[in-house]
């Protein structure tokens, strides 16, 4: 049994032990998350006891699983500018949400996961927090069960709720080795309660038993404007990033999503989608955007520029 196995069956375990059956909130939860520069090894540590799937990756939707192109340095930049917040404060988990649906805030949220987790220095977590509608799973092909819900809900351990890609020898994936230092949280099953689950307290639990294991967390959550799940999940995290779209996001919904999150700590905004870069001084991007949504189709050329 590995010591991420076991340290993960402990916690549950003197977490019940101190809470009984009912579910309450943990004062001051996220001070007890310590920042660690250098978080436990977990490749070899987590082999044989995280549930490991074959998933099988809608690659359109994830431009950062090639091996050279302008999305990959464009969100290197995101990543650099992740990295320079961590010289102002222990910024671990970032909740990356959006004002309105279909922002694409889903294909940022796991195109940085990867650019993040490819680096090969970085152990990342990625959580799907959209109880409602998520699409984590759909897009990287991996099962959605149990994942944050079933935790939430207290009917699965944070131990049985991690998953990590599996990779057959036969399959010769050529995208193996960019989820080796990747692991999903996926949401569950969906639900009208969701607004209850997350202000039950065990969402802060479960980041400050999972927190010191890896470099970053990433989570993606609904948009804001449209279920207060995202402010209740922000509250347990370090830092917040928002996503708005050129020539969809209107300027009042921008500002209205800003300020929903005016008691956490607002990294900055990804403009995403957009069709003219203008080199300002601010950090722009510029890609093939490849989510398939309401306003776009895999392989349409889109660019996108923000800044955070």
């Amino acid at each position: 049994m590995s010591r991420i196995y076991e340290a993960l069956r402990r916690a549950d375990l003197e977490r019940k032990a101190q809470l009984g059956t009912e579910l309450h909130p943990v004062e001051d939860a996220k001070a007890s998350v310590e920042f660690v520069e250098h978080p436990p090894a977990l490749t070899e540590a987590m082999t044989g006891d995280v549930t490991e799937y074959p998933w099988k990756p809608v690659t359109d939707s994830i431009p950062c699983l090639l091996e050279r192109g302008t999305v990959i340095e464009q969100f290197r930049r995101l990543r650099s500018k992740l990295t320079q917040a961590r010289q102002e404060a222990a910024i671990k988990s970032v909740l990356i949400s959006s004002g309105m649906p279909s922002e694409g805030k889903t294909f940022v949220t796991l195109n940085l996961a990867v650019s993040l987790a490819r680096e090969g220095v970085n152990r990342v977590l990625l959580i799907d927090g959209d109880l409602r509608r998520p699409t984590l799973h759909t897009i990287l092909g991996a099962p959605n069960q149990p994942g944050l819900s079933e935790y939430l809900a207290g009917t699965a351990e944070s131990s049985a709720i991690l998953q990590q890609n599996k990779v057959a020898e036969k399959d010769g994936s050529p995208y193996g080795h960019v989820f080796e230092n990747l692991t999903l949280i996926p949401s569950g099953a969906c639900g009208d309660v969701s607004s209850e689950l997350v202000t039950n307290g065990r969402m802060e639990n479960l980041l400050a038993t999972l927190a010191p294991h890896f470099d970053w967390i990433l989570i993606d959550s609904p948009p804001v404007l449209a279920v207060t799940d995202a402010v209740d999940m922000a509250r347990a995290c370090d830092a917040v990033l928002l996503v708005a779209r050129e020539a969809r996001t209107p300027y009042e919904v921008a500002q209205r999503a800003q300020a929903s999150f005016r008691q956490s700590r607002l990294l900055g905004v990804v403009l995403n989608a957009a069709k003219h870069i203008q080199r300002n001084g601010y950090s722009y991007y510029d890609y093939y955007y490849g989510a398939s949504d309401a306003g776009a189709h895999p392989g349409r050329r889109k660019g996108a520029r923000g800044k955070a």
